[in-house]
């Protein structure tokens, strides 16, 4: 079992790890909470809002070339419920360098927008209220 308590970190590699942290910075409104370089060969940034139960880290291992995401369907969904906050990070999604696409799935075209990064990862933001399902 996973505790409440428990903090959850998104990790994946890039080949454009400066201007991937950049985006995903400012398009999220993110903070970097850490940085590394040459960790065993590897370098990072950790990024998210101090506090939260959740990251995203980003690394890119010296010398290895990882390529685009392997489909279209591999998503990261933030549900942002204030329809002017939703439209506002929208707006810095796109200001950023993200791409608006239409979504692979088109469940998430309904109440949200789709952007993808330089790597090819998708990130919907889905103006709505997340319901559990029983």
């Amino acid at each position: 079992m996973i505790f409440p308590k428990t903090t959850m970190r998104v990790a994946r590699p890039t080949d454009h790890l400066p201007e991937i942290a950049a985006m995903y910075e400012k398009g999220l409104g993110f903070e970097v909470l850490a940085r590394f370089e040459d960790h065993e060969g590897f370098d990072g940034v950790i990024l998210g809002i101090p506090g939260a139960a959740y990251h995203l880290e980003f690394t890119h291992h010296r010398g290895d070339c990882v390529g685009k995401a392997p489909t279209e369907d591999h998503l990261l969904v933030f549900y942002i419920e204030d329809a002017a906050g939703w439209a506002e990070r929208c707006e810095q999604m796109e200001s950023s360098g993200f791409l608006r696409v239409p979504s692979f799935n088109p469940y998430w075209d309904a109440c949200g927008k789709t952007f993808e990064d330089l790597d090819g990862y998708r990130v919907v933001l889905q103006n709505d209220k997340w319901n559990q399902q029983p």
